[in-house]
């Protein structure tokens, strides 16, 4: 693998070694179904499963019951907001309130509920990206069924402001969502919040393997299970919200991801802050500027925009200094610019000049100086 800084941990991240080795154990030795209860081999993988289970309960404050494992992040999302349109159809509730900054695994559901006749409400956010909570008050409505706000932004750090919009929906029946692929074991006290009802979970952004994730469908007053509806159908498993055979290897390591992530909190906190004030530095001696509230953000994202820089420009000129991208994986691609900066209301030199800095708790960040003297090179 080439030895260039790697600067794009928020589209994935490496697999940490104590994660691949329980992954691999459960590949090539305990490698039974969990769903096979007539022997040791079944018992072992269903065990493995249900620790997995309590792992990643246990960073949210959740009961285990209520962890249903899914392929990631985006079925998560689909799950939350798509597996609510049966019960929204049979109530009448049919009103749903989001944002403009949510990743495409949430505005694409949405954007498909509301050619079946859904009506979404997308709420705006100021220059320091999140939105404010009297705004969803404000939107807020007697057929509202759905409140989905995320817990980090993927472009920009910035944290949602969850809290403020649970008190809001504290005397109201709508369930609330949360996105929480870029945040989930980074910043740990806004998701045990008891009024979030669903809770998306990628284990590829947490040090676990690509290809698993989960839902946290949390109990009101520890009884009622929001009322979702599967997509898929063909077994029972995961509740019969996520039928197929559960993958065991993969599941663990997401387990084990999440035990580490909750376990290793503080200092890695730490270290990424650390990091971020290098990478400000930098920004600061390029003649760059930082977009979104610093304040309101983990330390482990920081989006930057440099005038008389596009994107693609400093990206290619510092190709052998770092390894950064321009905006999400999942439409950088197609050299889409950022919905999430043009949201916030930015310049468009600051749009198009944005980079993103996404980066571990033991990553290296490169010589600032040598850095910006590239970037200033190819300035136009």
């Amino acid at each position: 693998m080439s030895g260039i800084p790697y600067f794009d941990f928020a589209a994935t991240t490496r697999v940490d070694e104590r994660v691949a080795a329980v992954v691999m154990h459960f590949m090539l030795e305990e490698f039974g179904n969990s769903g096979s209860r007539t022997h040791a081999h079944g018992v072992a993988a269903r065990n493995a499963v249900e620790m997995a289970r309590v792992q990643v309960a246990a960073v949210v404050g959740a009961d285990p019951d209520e962890v249903i494992f899914t392929s990631g992040a985006t079925e998560s999302d689909n799950i939350a907001i798509l597996g609510l349109a049966d019960h929204a159809n049979q109530t009448g509730r049919r009103h749903i309130i989001s944002t403009g900054v949510e990743h495409k695994a949430v505005l694409e559901p949405l954007e498909h509920l509301e050619t079946l006749g859904f009506e979404v409400t997308y709420l705006g956010v100021g220059r320091g990206g999140a939105i404010d909570p009297a705004d969803v008050a404000a939107a807020l409505r007697d057929d509202t069924v759905l409140v989905s706000v995320m817990h980090v932004n993927n472009e920009t750090g910035v944290i949602q402001p969850l809290d403020a919009v649970a008190q809001t929906l504290a005397s109201h029946g709508a369930y609330f969502h949360v996105d929480a692929a870029q945040g989930f074991g980074k910043e740990l006290d806004l998701l045990r919040n008891p009024r979030i009802d669903l809770i998306s979970i990628s284990g590829h952004k947490i040090y676990a393997p690509k290809g698993v994730g989960a839902l946290v469908t949390r109990k009101r007053n520890g009884i009622e299970r929001p009322p979702l509806k599967a997509l898929m159908y063909g077994g029972g498993q995961e509740r019969g919200l996520r039928p197929g055979t559960v993958p065991v290897a993969l599941v663990a390591g997401l387990g084990e991801a999440s035990r580490i992530a909750q376990a290793d909190h503080t200092s890695r906190m730490n270290a990424a802050r650390d990091i971020e004030s290098r990478i400000i530095d930098f920004i600061e001696t390029a003649g760059g500027s930082v977009n979104g509230d610093r304040d309101a953000a983990i330390p482990q994202i920081v989006n930057a925009s440099f005038k008389g820089l596009d994107s693609e420009a400093f990206i290619v000129a510092t190709k052998n200094l770092i390894a950064v991208s321009n905006g999400a994986a999942c439409s950088s691609h197609a050299y889409e610019r950022s919905h999430v900066l043009q949201a916030m209301d930015l310049e468009p030199w600051q749009v198009g000049g944005a980079i993103r800095f996404s980066f571990s708790h033991d990553s290296e960040f490169p010589d600032v100086d040598t850095l910006a003297k590239v970037v200033d090179s190819v300035r136009f």
